[in-house]
């Protein structure tokens, strides 16, 4: 459960809504009601969480980052902006908030079907070319730092990686470090940096935003 203090500010993506980010608040009382209408009948498929953190007072950051934002922002009556979500991370983590990734993506997935799951997958999958880590200028013997900041894993091919001294997919590796089943639906390049930078903001520089 996600613990005091309760505001909490998100930052989400869908892969029904490609280029765009909802920047949104909510508090703990009310983030698990707030997660299940963000995925109602009018969204095609659920809502990844990019970041979320808590926060002392929600609106006003809210409000400075749709202020700081603006030109992006779709529509003002809408929290949806044409960015990219590590840009908004970024001033997040300038305010030294507390990363409650993790929990949120618990609550978002909670009332979501596998049916949803795949659905979603199968949406990212028909929009981007499988990720090649010499593509990305990512080359053999390299390290990709998992997102807890301490699990590592060694690049071992174009697609492969070394996880534990078990060769295996990056998806893998993430749904082992994360403790999810085999066949659970999931995009790994955000949980992972190379030198610092995502594999996610790697993959969208080399692939001009198709993923």
């Amino acid at each position: 459960m996600i613990e005091s203090p309760s505001q909490i500010v998100y930052v989400l993506t869908n892969p029904a809504m490609l280029g765009l980010v909802k920047i949104g608040k909510t508090t703990q009382l009310e983030v698990e009601d707030r997660m299940k209408q963000l995925f109602s009948t009018g969204v095609p498929v659920p809502f990844d969480c990019a970041f979320a953190c808590q926060v002392k007072d929600a609106a006003e950051v809210e409000r400075s980052l749709h202020f700081a934002f603006g030109d992006h922002r779709i529509n003002p009556n809408r929290e949806f902006f044409k960015i990219e979500a590590e840009r908004v991370i970024a001033v997040l983590k300038l305010l030294k908030v507390e990363d409650i990734t993790a929990q949120l993506e618990q609550t978002l997935e909670a009332d979501v079907t596998a049916a949803d799951k795949q659905s979603a997958q199968n949406l990212k999958d028909a929009r981007r070319p499988r990720m090649n880590f010499h593509e990305l200028g990512v080359p053999t013997g390299s390290v990709l730092l998992f997102k807890d900041g301490q699990s590592q894993a060694v690049v071992v091919s174009d697609k492969k990686v070394e996880l534990h001294g078990a060769v295996c997919s990056l998806t893998a590796a993430t749904r082992k470090l994360l403790g999810l089943p085999d066949d659970y639906p999931l995009q790994p390049s955000p949980h992972w940096s190379f030198n610092g930078q995502s594999l996610k903001a790697l993959y969208e520089e080399v692939h001009d935003g198709r993923e």
